[in-house]
């Protein structure tokens, strides 16, 4: 099954069915920083958004960290979630150099 989304005015299909705001999402298991497992299920009772993205040592991936951070102060009983494809490290190495509270995860699939 396929989705058209529309990028710069022009359709774009992509995998699957992008999920709707508000959808609950699986279960899944990320990287902390320290190494340990992190789990959907600890952040039950607040509002989780993913932000999902590639790289942090990109121009755009970065901004989208910090508009992230920036973002989640504003908003009450909320948790933004920044994960990547990084090794847990390099996003370590970002939040602490740009001050970011928020937690930034690894995912790695088995």
């Amino acid at each position: 099954m396929s989705q058209t989304v529309h990028f710069q005015g022009n359709p774009v299909a992509v995998a699957n069915v992008i999920p709707q705001a508000g959808s609950k999402a699986q279960a899944f298991t990320l990287v902390a920083k320290d190494l340990s497992d992190v789990s959907l299920s600890q952040y039950a009772g607040k509002r989780k958004v993913l932000n999902i993205f590639p790289s942090i040592d990109t121009g755009v991936c970065a901004a989208s960290v910090r508009k992230f951070n920036q973002l989640a102060t504003e908003v009450e009983n909320t948790v933004v979630l920044c994960i990547s494809a990084d090794l847990p490290f390099a996003q370590s190495r970002f939040c602490g150099a740009e001050g970011l509270e928020q937690r930034c995860y690894a995912f790695h699939s088995a």
